[in-house]
């Protein structure tokens, strides 16, 4: 059944379902006379009516309710199930406690009447959430950014944690860009830990019927960081190896990429079968690894592998973390590095063991801890400027040699 009808830009098209004749006698009333609102009533209850409603159209829809019976409720969250954020629901029930009022909120109802209901409140209260509903933007792709490790123990989730950060902050203090941080190691996660956060995803929950997973419940399975920084994050399961349907995973990131701004995914290093759809999407894909010969030489065997399989998809970049270069030491040079990886060195991270530590054991970003350290800095420059071509060092021949047979063999 067609609850609404598609009003014109200037109209505001008016839902209403109810059971109660006086009630509805007074929604003639209130609204009928008005000629900028155009006024739709379906009689019937809630849980007769609400599996065959199409809200199509509406700008605001009046439910009028019994929040003491079960199936009301229960087609309620069917209903918000369906619909998500638009159009906004106003619910007016016949009783009102704090188990009433923690429900609807979870279910995200824009407002909430108790009976009897002012006229003018009524009315006040659709001009509000109609308002508010004109200001929610339309879904749109996030900018995503992949950080992938090349070997284990690289700092993948240290530098996808302090991205985030940057994404977020980077509107500045009073607009801040919606921002997700997805752990998708689902069996040594570490981004819950890092952030002092409860992790709350079950894939358990969702796995049987990925089609439940909608805004309401991603909703219920976000853990929030002080700064405002959203985390998807399972428990770790360390004892259990298991590889989710890619249906469960899709949906997940689907959902996401549509909800926030930017999205951060923290990559678990073994390739499952949703891999190369989280690659594919990505808009910037790093690739992370150590100052090392063997790191190196996966690093590069990985950028190798991705351009094979995602030909035209995003080319994977290489950022050495925890970089360091003494005056007088005889490992690999900045030089090295540059020349073995080619086009695809990004960015080489300094190394801050003592500030990167103390950050995770306080579950803060590194610039709570030192303002305008060196990692967030290089950090910064690589996600939110154009980096720049380091000027090449001179070489160290040996190393270079002992580099190209490494990777070579």
């Amino acid at each position: 059944m067609r609850l609404g009808r598609t009003s014109s830009s200037n109209r505001t098209c008016v839902a209403v379902l109810t059971a109660d004749a006086a009630f509805e006698e007074s929604i003639r009333a209130t609204f009928g006379a008005s000629s900028a609102i155009d006024l739709t009533i379906v009689s019937g209850s809630v849980a007769e009516q609400v599996d065959s409603l199409d809200v199509a159209g509406a700008t605001v829809v009046v439910l009028d309710l019994d929040a003491g019976r079960a199936d009301e409720m229960a087609a309620l969250a069917r209903l918000m199930t369906r619909i998500g954020q638009w159009p906004p629901v106003i619910a007016v029930t016949q009783s009102f406690d704090e188990t009433v009022a923690r429900t609807l909120l979870q279910m995200r109802i824009a407002d909430f009447l108790v009976k009897p209901v002012a006229p003018i409140d009524l009315v006040r209260a659709c001009a509000r959430v109609a308002q508010g509903s004109s200001n929610v933007a339309e879904p749109t792709d996030a900018q995503i950014f992949t950080f992938l490790p090349a070997v284990g123990g690289a700092g993948v989730s240290t530098l996808a944690v302090q991205t985030a950060m940057l994404l977020l902050n980077s509107g500045g203090p009073r607009e801040k860009p919606s921002t997700c941080l997805v752990d998708l190691d689902f069996q040594h996660g570490a981004v819950a830990d890092y952030l002092d956060l409860e992790p709350r995803l079950n894939l358990v929950e969702i796995e049987p019927r990925p089609d439940r997973l909608d805004r309401q419940l991603l909703e219920v399975m976000l853990s929030y960081h002080a700064s405002g920084l959203a985390v998807i994050a399972a428990p770790n399961r360390p004892a259990e190896m298991r590889s989710f349907d890619p249906d469960v995973v899709t949906r997940l990131l689907d959902l996401v990429s549509t909800n926030f701004q930017y999205v951060v995914f923290d990559m678990p290093r073994t390739w499952f079968s949703w891999t190369d759809s989280v690659l594919l999407g990505s808009n910037k894909l790093y690739i992370v690894s150590e100052t090392t010969v063997p790191g190196l030489r996966h690093a590069k065997q990985l950028v190798t592998a991705i351009k094979e399989r995602l030909g035209d998809g995003p080319q994977p970049q290489v950022i050495i973390n925890r970089f360091q270069q003494g005056l007088f030491s005889s490992g690999l040079r900045l030089s090295d590095v540059q020349q073995t990886l080619g086009d695809a060195f990004a960015s080489a991270i300094p190394n801050d063991y003592a500030l990167v530590r103390e950050a995770i054991d306080r579950g803060v970003p590194l610039d709570e801890v030192k303002a305008g350290n060196k990692i967030t800095a290089q950090l910064k420059r690589l996600v939110l400027d154009k980096p720049a071509k380091a000027a090449p060092e001179a070489t160290s021949l040996p190393l270079i040699k002992k580099l190209k047979h490494a990777i070579a063999g």
